[in-house]
C-alpha cells in the first residue's frame, strides 16, 4: 500500500509538473482564468442566427517568396475558389465571402486586380493588413492612409462613411502584435495604435485569438470596445461589452473569434488542445470544431439569438492550400449548411467583416429579427462588390 500510494503521488507531481510547463509554454495563464469563469449565452425563444466569417491573412510574398511563387499562389485562388464558393449558399442564397486582409508591405496591383475579380463575383471582400515594427506615429498614419486610398482608387475596395465619404475598413495586425502586444515590443512598436487606427477610417480590428502567442488578451469570446492607454501597450486586454441599446465607448472596436479548449482532440491523452479558430493543414476544420466554434456563442450583449463566428487563416501559403481550396473546407461549408441552417434551430448567414460589423451596429441599437436585413447597416458595399 505504502508503494503504491508513493507511486500514486508521483504521477499527480510528474502530472502537475507537466501540466504547468504545458501553461507556461502556450501563454494559457492570460487567458485560461476567463475561459474558467465564463458565462453561458442566454436560452431565447426561436432559432440561432450564425454569422459566419472567414477571414484571410493572405500573404502572397509569405516566406520571402520568389515572384513566380506570388504569382502560383494568387493564380490558385483566382482558379479553384470559386468552384468551391459557389456550390454552396446559405439561408439568405448568399455564398461564403472570403475577407482577403492584404498586406499593405506586400502590395503588387497585379495581385490585386486578381483579387478584385473575386470580390466582383461576391466572393469575398478586401480589408487592411500591416506588418510593421518600430514604427512611429507619422510612419502608421502615412501606410494607412496610401494603402487605403490606393486599395479604393485602383481596386474599387473598401467602404466609405455614408456621412463623411472616409475611406472605412477592417483591420488584422501582422504577427498578431496590435497596440504593441508583443511582450518583446516587436512587430509594432506603437502604444497608441488603437486611436490611430480609429482616426485613419478603422471601424474593427479583426485580429484576436492569437492564442498561443503572447500578444493574446485576457478578455476572450468577447464583441467589445477598448479604450486606449497611449502609454501602455496592449490596451485592448480588457474592454467593455457590446450591448443592446448601448453606446461606442473608447477607442476601438474588438471583434474576437472563438477560443476554447477541445477536450475531444487531446495531447498525449490528456491535456485538451487549444481551439483558436485557425485554419491550416496541421489543423482542418471538422465537426468537432465547428461545434466549438457555436458552443463560443460569441454576441452582443442582450441579444444571444445571434452569434458570430470568426475564422481565420493565412491562405497563401502552399502547404494549406489544398484545405482550404479542397475537401476540407468544402465539407465545413456542407457541414455548417446541413447542421446550422435548419430554419428551426438556426440560421446561417455567411458574412463579410464589413457585413458583421453592421450586423453588431444593428444589434447595439436593438434592432431584432433577421440578420440578413442588417448587412449594410452603416457601411455599404464597396465598389467592386455587387450591392
Amino acid at each position: 500500500m505504502t508503494l503504491f500510494l508513493a507511486g500514486f503521488f508521483l504521477l499527480i507531481i510528474i502530472f502537475a509538473f507537466i501540466l504547468a510547463r504545458e501553461l507556461r509554454a502556450k501563454n494559457m495563464l492570460i487567458w485560461l482564468p476567463s475561459y474558467i469563469c465564463r458565462k453561458k449565452r442566454p436560452t431565447h425563444p426561436g432559432p440561432t442566427h450564425i454569422m459566419f466569417c472567414f477571414v484571410d491573412h493572405f500573404e502572397p510574398r509569405w516566406g520571402k517568396a520568389d515572384y513566380n511563387s506570388e504569382v502560383r499562389r494568387v493564380d490558385r485562388w483566382l482558379e479553384d475558389y470559386p468552384k468551391l464558393a459557389k456550390k454552396h449558399r446559405d439561408a439568405d442564397g448568399c455564398h461564403p465571402k472570403h475577407c482577403f486582409y492584404y498586406p499593405e508591405e506586400e502590395y503588387r496591383k497585379e495581385h490585386l486586380d486578381k483579387i478584385e475579380t473575386l470580390c466582383r463575383q461576391g466572393l469575398g471582400e478586401i480589408e487592411i493588413h500591416l506588418h510593421h515594427e518600430d514604427d512611429t506615429e507619422a510612419g502608421l498614419r502615412e501606410k494607412l492612409s496610401s494603402f487605403t486610398q490606393k486599395l479604393h482608387d485602383k481596386h474599387g475596395a473598401l467602404s466609405k462613411h455614408p456621412i463623411t465619404g472616409k475611406l472605412a475598413w477592417g483591420f488584422v495586425h501582422g504577427d498578431w502584435a496590435l497596440d504593441n502586444s508583443e511582450v518583446t515590443g516587436a512587430n509594432c512598436g506603437i502604444n497608441n495604435e488603437l486611436i490611430i487606427l480609429r482616426e485613419e477610417g478603422c471601424y474593427a480590428d479583426f485580429t484576436l485569438p492569437s492564442a498561443p502567442s503572447n500578444t493574446q488578451t485576457a478578455k476572450i469570446n468577447s464583441i467589445y470596445y477598448a479604450k486606449d492607454d497611449p502609454n501602455k501597450p496592449k490596451s485592448h486586454n480588457q474592454g467593455k461589452d457590446v450591448c443592446v441599446g448601448g453606446e461606442p465607448w473608447g477607442d476601438l472596436m474588438i471583434v474576437q473569434g472563438p477560443l476554447m479548449l477541445n477536450w475531444k482532440n487531446r495531447k498525449w491523452g490528456l491535456l485538451p488542445r487549444i481551439e483558436n479558430s485557425d485554419i491550416r493543414s496541421s489543423y482542418p476544420p471538422s465537426p468537432n470544431r465547428i461545434a466549438l466554434w457555436i458552443k463560443a456563442g460569441i454576441h452582443v450583449q442582450g441579444r444571444p439569438e445571434w452569434i458570430f463566428v470568426k475564422v481565420h487563416t493565412h491562405g497563401a501559403q502552399e502547404n494549406d492550400m489544398n484545405t482550404l481550396l479542397g475537401e476540407s473546407i468544402d465539407a465545413m461549408f456542407s457541414e455548417l449548411e446541413n447542421n446550422y441552417n435548419d430554419g428551426e434551430r438556426y440560421v446561417l448567414h455567411y458574412v463579410s467583416t464589413r457585413e458583421m460589423y453592421n450586423i453588431i451596429k444593428a444589434a447595439e441599437a436593438g434592432k431584432p429579427g433577421n440578420p440578413n436585413e442588417f448587412r449594410n447597416y452603416i457601411f455599404p458595399p464597396p465598389d467592386n462588390c455587387p450591392s
